[in-house]
């Protein structure tokens, strides 16, 4: 596959907080009456890649959209902190197939995250140093499809690739016209499209 540059999705593409988030989540809701219930590592699987009202809506329907929005910016501090300290797992292979694909290509991180969350990804596992920019509804406000063609626009890619693990991925890259891989070993489920189990599957893919 030829291109000129490597955009990623970050939860399930670069790296797996759920089981950290599923606790740190779990200990602000218990400060939350409205918002009590258990969360599980498989919870927050299943809601990785999903907008911030997306999210708060499938989780927790019976809380208003204000309230929504107020609960999750405190749910986002608290995982920041935590993560900023603790870090997330990264996927095997990773800062390896990132230097290798940095020496090649620009690479970026479109995510639908808060603000501070793909920031929190650089400092906690030092990994800035690979990408030349990233991007987020959380400071845009835009969708992801259309994060990716803003990236895509100010960098000056001609030809980028979308990595990512969900069919809403997959739609995003879709919408920006941008060519689609599916890391498949994240979270979600993508057929027809090319695919890597692991991320230094990408650097065959991408002929280095």
């Amino acid at each position: 596959m030829k291109c000129d540059s490597v955009l990623f999705d970050l939860d399930g593409t670069l790296w797996d907080t759920t089981a950290a988030l599923a606790e740190v989540w779990q200990t602000v809701l218990l400060d939350e009456p409205d918002a009590r219930r258990t969360l599980t590592r498989e919870d927050m699987a299943g809601v990785m890649g999903m907008t911030s009202t997306e999210l708060m809506r499938t989780l927790f329907p019976s809380l208003s959209a204000e309230r929504g929005r107020e609960l999750f910016d405190k749910l986002c501090i608290a995982e920041d902190d935590y993560l900023r300290e603790h870090g997330g797992i990264l996927y095997a292979g990773l800062e390896d197939t990132l230097k290798a694909l940095s020496q090649r290509f620009p690479l970026a991180i479109i995510s639908n995250c808060g603000p501070e969350y793909i920031p929190t990804f650089f400092e906690a596992h030092g990994l800035q140093k690979y990408f030349s920019d990233w991007e987020c509804i959380g400071r845009t406000g835009l969708s992801k499809g259309e994060n990716i063609r803003l990236v895509a626009e100010r960098s000056g890619f001609k030809a980028p690739v979308y990595v990512g693990d969900t069919a809403m991925d997959r739609a995003a890259a879709e919408s920006a016209g941008v060519p689609f891989i599916f890391a498949a070993y994240g979270f979600g489920n993508v057929e027809g499209c090319p695919k890597v189990d692991m991320p230094a599957g990408l650097l065959e893919l991408l002929e280095l």
